[in-house]
């Protein structure tokens, strides 16, 4: 069945496949398979590439998140490999610089800045479930640093709108050429950054978290009015947690545990369940109305609930009960859009990359690699190439929030891989990144592929909402919906706004790989809005 026009066909391959935003990344990936590594060398390896070719998004100034699949143990793994709040981060140094709320960008971003989980992620992926080295992953990425690489014409756009703000200080001209931004087609390198690479695929995390880079890290931050300390960043260490899920028309849908924002997909789709999604037609305006709907209740139950569940209490069991899904889907209309978007009190508890590979054993490891916004904070240690994250300015200044800032405590986080079973057995290993879309893409593209039965291609090349979760909670939708369509979204109460050119990227960057059990084959599709490629051998 044709739902519309799909813009390129899914990539079908046995032996593995690789699917992230940039083309040479995806390639880094895959030259891991074929030179015997599993789907968890083959990511790491992709992302450390990204790092350089899409050093905008994502790096080792950065945090992720890896969901994994071995086919061995039959299950879903989470890795949070984010990082934390310094032990001396406080509400009042930031309030007495007269903010109402942490900055991400300008004279005091430093506040922002928490400890880079990145480095001690990708190793501990690689020590528990790896065949290959660190160094023998991060090989690709170094080369690319050393030797240069053509600048493809979205990431050239996305440089070009940072460009300001990496020039507010010297060392931002590591990430400059010349001091502008790359233009398409040019040659980019980036030797600061492949220098230190270089060092941590020779001494591991602790030539990040310890000794002369973490040095420079800290120095640099307090020289800007943060809080961070050598200490900080030799305290760090990832945690291995298990993934939660809800069951959605038969599949199994899994997401990272809070401090990510998965949560948020997971109870939307626990709402939408509820209605006929399927009958009323993919890109029809009654779904669209549905799921939107359904969305804007699940975010705002994350919105109010999700902090770090290592420092307080966070009721995920509640915000996944199914019973509370059906208390929240009866305040939704059929005919009218809800006024009044706000949280609800469930039981008690009991700019980033995307990327996600399977290999032709069946292991799968969907992951996920952030700065947060463009080139982060915008910090970039000098010597060293590594843009700091702003990660840290999500968390809240009302002492009332869960997310209130404390020390030592990690952020409500915007990153979030996924993957889905069937029958037990892995299906889907996919993501759509970009900040508060991520939840939001995750329910279109598993309703895309529940509800109406797209593949990993379609299901991307699907017309998508975008939620304004920050401010008034209208609708942006693309330039390409008909305008019955709108027309009707208005009519109903939405506010709609109709994007296209460059702000269509805003919709997220989606990455899918499924896998048939049966056969073994994978069928992979990648984000049409980017530079996306999926690829398989």
């Amino acid at each position: 069945m044709t739902f519309f026009h799909s813009r390129r066909s899914a990539v079908v391959a046995r032996r593995g496949a690789v699917a992230t935003s940039q083309p040479l990344a995806a390639q880094a990936g895959l030259r891991m398979l074929q030179d015997g590594g599993n789907a968890v060398d083959a990511a790491v390896a992709t992302a450390a590439a990204l790092n350089v070719l899409e050093p905008g998004s994502t790096g080792i100034g950065g945090d992720m998140f890896a969901l994994i699949w071995m086919k061995d143990e039959m299950k879903v793994t989470a890795l949070n490999g984010s990082g934390r709040s310094a032990k001396a981060a406080n509400a009042e140094d930031v309030k007495k610089k007269g903010y109402d709320k942490i900055p991400r960008d300008g004279k005091d971003v430093a506040f922002s800045v928490s400890v880079p989980g990145t480095v001690d992620g990708w190793q501990t992926c690689l020590e528990q479930y790896g065949r290959m080295t660190l160094k023998e992953v991060l090989q690709p990425a170094i080369e690319y640093a050393r030797e240069g690489y053509g600048v493809t014409e979205i990431i050239a756009n996305g440089w070009a709108g940072n460009e300001a703000k990496l020039n507010q200080r010297p060392s931002g001209g590591e990430m400059l050429k010349n001091g502008r931004a790359p233009k398409q087609g040019e040659i980019m390198k980036l030797p600061e950054l492949g220098n230190t690479l270089e060092q941590i695929a020779e001494g591991g995390k602790d030539a990040f978290y310890k000794g002369d880079v973490a040095k420079k890290i800290a120095d640099f931050v307090q020289d800007e009015g943060g809080w961070i300390t050598e200490d900080d960043l030799a305290e760090h260490h990832s945690d291995w947690d298990e993934p939660i899920s809800t069951d959605y028309r038969g599949t199994t849908v899994y997401e990272c545990p809070p401090n990510g924002q998965g949560i948020a997909a997971l109870m939307a789709l626990n709402i939408a369940e509820g209605f006929d999604i399927a009958d009323m037609g993919a890109q029809s305006p009654d779904a669209y109305h549905h799921l939107i709907e359904s969305m804007r209740l699940g975010y705002a139950d994350a919105l109010q609930y999700v902090a770090d569940p290592r420092a307080t209490e966070v009721p995920i069991t509640g915000m996944l009960d199914k019973g509370y899904a059906a208390s929240r889907r009866s305040q939704i209309s059929s005919d009218s859009v809800l006024a009044d978007v706000s949280y609800g009190v469930p039981g008690p508890a009991a700019d980033t990359v995307y990327l996600t590979v399977v290999d032709g054993e069946g292991n799968a490891c969907s992951f996920i690699n952030s700065l947060f916004q463009g080139f982060g904070s915008g910090l970039v240690v000098p010597g060293t190439g590594i843009a700091l994250q702003n990660r840290g300015a999500l968390f809240s200044l009302d002492p009332s929030h869960p997310n209130y800032i404390h020390g030592g405590q990690r952020p409500y986080q915007t990153i979030i891989p996924a993957m889905a079973t069937r029958d037990g057995e892995m299906w889907l290993s996919f993501g759509v990144m970009g900040g508060y879309q991520q939840p939001q893409g995750h329910m279109q593209v598993v309703s895309n592929m529940v509800d109406f039965g797209m593949d990993s291609q379609q299901a991307l090349d699907a017309l998508r909402f975008k939620i304004d979760v920050e401010g008034d909670w209208s609708v942006a939708v693309e330039e390409d919906m008909p305008e019955s369509t709108v027309s009707e979204l208005r009519r109903r109460g939405h506010k709609v706004n109709v994007a296209s050119g460059y702000d269509r990227v805003g919709f997220g960057g989606g990455q899918i790989i499924s896998r048939d059990a049966e056969t073994g084959v994978l069928t992979a599709g990648s984000e049409p809005r980017k530079d996306g490629a999926a690829v398989g051998w």
